[in-house]
């Protein structure tokens, strides 16, 4: 039980990152190659530039980071850099950090729960 638990807490800090604000964040995660934006829809994230629907299976959370700007709820944004390699996309999703603010299905909640 131990091992998992470190193992879980090694996975959370190698995967958070720590940025200034939500503005660095995005630029230096566009500087990483994460030039697409992309939408959170109940089912998927859509790619902007099209109708293209991306589906819990066809994409994957490389990094993400918690923007808390006075620790109120309501101001608390999280940032996913996110890569589909089915796709060839690499991109940013921006949303409250509050999932539940958003109707989403139970796969959804599942992938962006980090």
């Amino acid at each position: 039980m131990k091992k998992w638990l470190g193992f879980y807490v090694h996975i959370y800090i190698k995967k958070m990152k720590a940025y200034s604000s939500l503005l660095d964040a995005i630029y230096k995660l566009r500087m990483e190659g994460y030039v697409e934006y992309f939408k959170l829809r109940q089912e998927s994230i859509q790619y902007n530039k099209g109708n293209l629907k991306i589906f819990h299976n066809e994409f994957d959370i490389d990094q993400y980071y918690l923007l808390d700007e006075n620790s109120e709820p309501e101001n608390q944004s999280i940032i996913y850099a996110i890569s589909s390699e089915k796709y060839h996309l690499k991109g940013i999703l921006v949303n409250d950090f509050a999932l539940y603010s958003e109707s989403l299905s139970d796969q959804m909640l599942e992938k962006l729960w980090v």
